[in-house]
């Protein structure tokens, strides 16, 4: 795979993302669903924001994982909250220590919704490529 990232605005290089990533000759694509804080036995949790995200990260590193591919790999992550002001108040730190420990520069989406599945409020979609 050869990866190229677009950006051309200064402050994108703040946010450990980029405007678009172009992506020649991949091994393969893989499309997730959207990943919640649910455990093993499909039960949501009802933690905070924070301790959801950190949950939701688990689980989405698991898929990769099992699917035979790498978060390194993450060239879109999609991101849906319940509250964008509770989300940069509470989550802003470990998501971004997240994308660094990674390695990830990604197109990404930040959106608020009226609301998930039970007492989540935080979901992650993610495009991944080898």
């Amino acid at each position: 795979m050869e990866k190229h990232t677009v950006d051309p605005w200064k402050w994108g290089q703040y946010t450990n993302s980029v405007q678009a990533v172009e992506i020649k000759e991949p091994a393969g694509t893989l499309y997730c669903s959207g990943q919640v804080a649910l455990d093993a036995e499909g039960q949501p949790s009802t933690a905070d924001m924070r301790s959801q995200l950190q949950q939701t990260f688990q689980n989405l590193e698991q898929l990769i994982g099992e699917a035979g591919y790498e978060c390194a790999g993450i060239v879109r992550l999609n991101v849906y909250t319940t509250s964008v002001a509770e989300f940069f108040a509470t989550c802003t730190d470990i998501y971004q220590a997240w994308l660094t420990k990674h390695g990830i520069r990604q197109a990404t989406t930040l959106l608020e919704v009226k609301g998930l599945y039970a007492s989540l409020t935080v979901e992650l979609e993610a495009t991944v490529v080898k």
